[in-house]
């Protein structure tokens, strides 16, 4: 199934709505959209919409990766929101659940509050 992505403007935010699993063949699509709104277009904050996203392989991550440091270096915003058990898992797994700035809802993510930590894990 071939990668959809759109955007929308929320606010300040760009929304990028990201319906498929983002894996090794279509990343290079994600890559491409996600670099536009970061260095051709200066975008404040792009938010990722995760919540139809229900896999993620490690080109998927990569290119998260990627497009959060090329935020930090342009000192923009860059966030995600929606993420499935599956998807949560690989972030946790590779430790990259704390680097990202991940939030449950898109209001929440607009508006950059991070919801109280649950508690610890066991």
């Amino acid at each position: 199934m071939d990668l959809n992505i759109t955007t929308r403007a929320n606010g300040s935010a760009t929304i990028v709505d990201v319906c498929c699993d983002v894996t090794l063949y279509n990343t290079p699509e994600l890559r491409k959209a996600l670099m536009s709104l970061l260095k051709v277009k200066k975008a404040p904050r792009v938010i990722v919409n995760m919540t139809t996203v229900r896999y993620i392989d490690s080109a998927g991550v990569a290119c998260l990766v990627e497009a959060l440091k090329v935020a930090k270096d342009w000192k923009l915003g860059f966030a995600f929101f929606g993420l499935n058990r599956v998807a949560k898992e690989v972030l946790e797994l590779t430790r990259l659940i704390h680097v990202f700035e991940v939030y449950g809802t898109e209001e929440e993510a607009v508006r950059g509050e991070r919801p109280a930590p649950s508690s610890a894990a066991v």
